[in-house]
């Protein structure tokens, strides 16, 4: 199928362009990009679809999710979770390795990519576990799980503690061009909390996790990838500390990437005055000044990348009293309107925005994606930044519905999402 995208506002960071130009797809392919394309060959006529007020961008690729399958597939299976994706504008989703049994060997990665291809809606790559079984004592087989098609290692939900675990883990992936995505947390520090330490957390009678229990990890990691002259990617920044850390490290030439999430820059540790469990994430939402320095890390170019934490629950994990509650929201098909206020306040350029939703992710991740260069997969998103909606859980794709932003208003969003050459989501 051919597709002609005529008239839209072409914004790709790979090329530094942003005008109003034209797309041509052909064969699942970027084939053309300019003023005023014709299709000029004796191949059938392409579709085509007038975007004018619209914007065209490289696939959004979102580099942290949980897709929870196999073995919770209760909570979101690979299916719903790529029809969120599409839903959401993202064309390609990294998924982190804490399934049942964890993607901590060959035949999980592969079982996830059996899956993704099955359904033939999203690009899924499994981030596969650093330790086996996530319990941060023996390494995986970096080779083996690399070769099985995983483009990360990451024990995400829980933290590597064992320091040497760490170092021997970010030398063997330098060695095979794989990046670590380290989950900073130090559990003596957290052990017990609930939400963040702070007035909110006294106010509400509830036990607190300080922001040093995810810097002195951040420190830590940054301190290995210095002294073994390796890389590593901090995930889910919360912190004014992480962001500094981060900052001053790349400023001395640390081959260290990092990441947040939109609640991070939405919300604070005050959403939780009414205890509401949906709110409830790790690490936790925090201070406004954290809130301000996140945002302040995304503007001068100290995170590199916005990811959604995607981490769906089911209601008997979340309608419960807030200490039983399970950690995580979704947030496939909200993230890129959050991000997106991000522009309207001037703290981004939309063409910064895509960097860090495709472009960097893709980077980071070592996939040939975030681009839309000739010759390159048309993996492309349609955004309308004038679309008023209003988010109601019970419209979402995704099988849980655990998002605090249920009634919020927004402006802006996804409106038509090819993978591949093929349209997977439209409005």
């Amino acid at each position: 199928m051919n597709i002609l995208l005529k008239g839209g506002r072409v914004v790709d960071p790979s090329q530094n362009i942003d005008e109003e130009i034209d797309l041509l797809i052909k064969e699942g392919e970027i084939a053309q990009i300019g003023k005023n394309i014709k299709n000029t060959t004796t191949d059938s006529a392409p579709e085509t679809l007038n975007l004018e007020g619209k914007i065209v961008v490289p696939g959004l690729i979102d580099m942290h999710t949980h897709l929870r399958e196999p073995g919770f597939e209760y909570k979101e299976t690979i299916q719903t979770g790529c029809q969120a994706a599409v839903a959401g504008g993202f064309t390609s989703i990294a998924c982190m390795p804490n399934t049942n049994p964890i993607n901590d060997n060959r035949s999980v990665t592969e079982f996830i990519r059996r899956q993704a291809k099955q359904y033939n809606l999203a690009n899924v790559y499994p981030i596969a576990a650093i330790s086996k079984g996530s319990e941060g004592i023996t390494m995986t087989e970096f080779g083996d799980l690399k070769d099985a098609g995983a483009v990360a290692f990451s024990d995400d939900g829980r933290p590597v503690m064992n320091s040497a675990l760490m170092r021997r883990a970010l030398e063997y992936a330098f060695s095979l061009d794989i990046p670590v995505i380290s989950h900073c947390e130090d559990t003596a520090l957290s052990a017990g909390g609930l939400m963040n330490e702070g007035f909110v957390s006294t106010e509400l009678g509830l036990q607190g996790i300080p922001n040093i229990a995810e810097d002195i990890m951040v420190a830590r990691d940054i301190a290995i990838a210095d002294y073994t002259n390796t890389s590593v990617h901090i995930a889910h920044v919360s912190t004014a500390g992480s962001v500094r850390l981060i900052r001053a490290a790349k400023k001395r030439g640390v081959k260290v990437t990092a990441e947040t999430a939109p609640h991070y820059f939405s919300l604070t540790d005050e959403t939780l005055n009414e205890y509401d469990t949906c709110a409830k994430v790790y690490p936790p939402l925090r201070s406004a000044d954290d809130l301000t320095a996140i945002k302040e890390g995304l503007s001068d170019g100290t995170i590199d990348a916005i990811a959604s934490d995607h981490a769906p629950h089911s209601s008997i994990e979340k309608e419960v009293e807030f200490e039983y509650a399970s950690p995580g929201m979704i947030g496939l098909e909200t993230s890129l309107s959050l991000s997106l206020k991000l522009v309207s306040e001037g703290i981004l350029t939309l063409d910064q925005l895509i960097l860090k939703m495709s472009t960097n992710p893709a980077g980071i991740l070592r996939i040939p994606k975030g681009t839309l260069k000739i010759g390159s997969d048309a993996d492309i998103t349609v955004i309308d930044t004038e679309r008023d909606w209003t988010v109601d859980i019970d419209t979402f794709r995704s099988k849980s519905k655990n998002s605090p932003f249920n009634g919020w208003k927004f402006k802006g969003m996804a409106v038509l999402t090819i993978v591949g050459g093929e349209i997977k989501y439209s409005v």
